[in-house]
């Protein structure tokens, strides 16, 4: 009886062992095909790069570098000359504020009633202009040009209009005041010529229609 029972625990032992890709216990084909694809991958990965190869690997590596290094140069000589060409935009837009106090003060000085005609006014005005003239020379000398701008048309790239004027001489859209002067830092623009414009006269009894036009379109 013992016997018989040994027989069947090994019996029992040796079906658990069995797998359950094939009925006789052996591995099937497939299994051991994928297992000679994984291990040739594994080969393949472990194999090294020929001489050659490494070669060529190490000169594109090379080239790559010194690319980038060219590129930075460049971006260090841009803004070295941008540094050079422009480090003194902000002092210069700011430098602006004399011409403009002096053309403020010459227009007062020459709309003051007890001064008018006077060789005091004349002297004052005289003094003013060379100041002026002398600060342009001094902005021309360091790349820095008033913008011209009447009898232009506007442009908004480099002018501002401030104001519609009545004027049927010249095409609408051109420059027939200037409020406030422009200037260009080289290429850069530092600030826009404030104008005024031309537009080209209206009609009034025109205008009173379109007027009454639009109010009747209101109470409807």
């Amino acid at each position: 009886m013992e016997k018989e029972e040994n027989t069947n625990k090994e019996e029992n032992t040796n079906q658990e062992n069995i797998t359950p890709n094939s009925p006789d216990g052996n591995i099937s084909d497939e299994k051991l095909e994928e297992q000679d694809q994984n291990a040739s991958v594994d080969v393949e990965e472990k194999k090294e790069a020929s001489p050659e190869e490494k070669v060529i690997e190490l000169e594109d590596k090379l080239a790559r570098t010194f690319a980038e290094m060219e590129n930075q140069r460049r971006r260090f000589e841009k803004e070295k000359d941008d540094a050079f060409d422009y480090g003194g935009f902000l002092f210069a837009k700011e430098a602006l504020n004399l011409i403009d106090n002096l053309t403020r003060s010459k227009l007062i000085l020459e709309s003051d009633e007890t001064l008018k005609d006077s060789e005091a006014l004349k002297k004052i005005l005289e003094h003013l202009d060379i100041i002026n003239k002398d600060l342009i020379s001094t902005f021309t000398k360091n790349n820095i040009k008033p913008i011209e701008c009447l009898n232009k048309k506007l442009d908004p790239n480099f002018h501002q209009a401030m104001m519609e004027i009545e004027d049927d001489q010249k095409e609408p859209g051109t420059i027939i005041q200037e409020v406030q002067k422009g200037f260009m830092i080289k290429d850069r623009l530092l600030r826009p010529s404030l104008v005024g414009v031309s537009k080209k006269t209206e009609n009034k009894d025109q205008k009173d229609q379109e007027n009454k036009e639009n109010k009747e379109n209101l109470d409807k």
